[in-house]
């Protein structure tokens, strides 16, 4: 019995022993300040990294509604669409169908007024390009001088001239 009461003390003597050497660290001033700083640092590094995560999931989301949105008249600024581009936009608009005369067609916009020329076959195409223009946002008026081969061009108005929209 003597001899397990002394293994006894000597489990209970290394178990205080072990306590001690895994409490050393956390006892010693400067230690315990250091573990308290790579603590801190941690923290803060584990929060900096989920807002950047965040902030880059929103810019996603925002980015992927974007693509799926279609354009809501009147919810981008029509004034900051120059004339190259509205000209581009109208371009896309009517030359959409694969059967459209788009080497008879040229497209000038100036002041946001669309300028159609050229020649084409079918008084069908004359119409549908222009009203295809006018359905384009930011186009303030088409002027369709389309003609057919053969016809004399319409007459343009003189540039300056008020415009109205066919």
């Amino acid at each position: 019995m003597g001899s397990r009461i002394h293994m006894s003390r000597l489990i209970t003597f290394l178990f205080g022993v072990a306590i001690g050497a895994a409490a050393r660290p956390l006892l010693e001033p400067g230690r315990r300040h250091q573990l308290r700083d790579q603590a801190v640092s941690s923290a803060r590094s584990a929060a900096s990294s989920a807002a950047t995560t965040a902030t880059h999931a929103a810019n996603q989301a925002k980015g992927a509604v974007a693509t799926v949105t279609p354009s809501i008249p009147g919810s981008h600024k029509i004034d900051e669409v120059d004339d190259v581009t509205l000209a581009r936009k109208v371009e896309t608009e009517i030359f959409r169908e694969a059967e459209a005369p788009k080497g008879d067609v040229s497209i000038d916009v100036q002041a946001g007024i669309v300028y159609l020329r050229g020649t084409v076959a079918d008084d069908a195409w004359i119409d549908r390009l222009a009203d295809g223009a006018k359905r384009v946002d930011g186009v303030k008026g088409v002027k369709n001088l389309l003609h057919r081969p053969g016809t004399p061009a319409p007459a343009a108005e003189p540039r300056g001239a008020a415009q109205e929209r066919l």
